[in-house]
């Protein structure tokens, strides 16, 4: 049984895997740092699901944000 299958109705899973997506998704400028970040949280989420969980939902709403209001933002 793959670990996807047991993880189904996880609800960090199921956000980790559409994070995935989307990063998968990104033009390649972007997605080398976008990457890294993503499987920071990743690794996190074996440890520690909660604050993984609290990354994540940051990493998401950075998605989310145009690039250039990020830049801006200092980042």
């Amino acid at each position: 049984m793959a670990a996807d299958d047991r993880l189904e109705d996880d609800e960090l899973a199921r956000r980790l895997r559409e994070a995935h997506r989307r990063v998968r998704l990104l033009p390649a400028a972007e997605k080398d740092r976008l990457a890294r970040r993503y499987l920071a949280i990743c690794d996190l989420a074996k440890r520690d699901p909660e604050r993984a969980a609290a990354r994540l939902d940051a990493f998401l709403a950075a998605l989310d944000t145009p690039r250039s209001e990020e830049n801006a933002l200092g980042d």
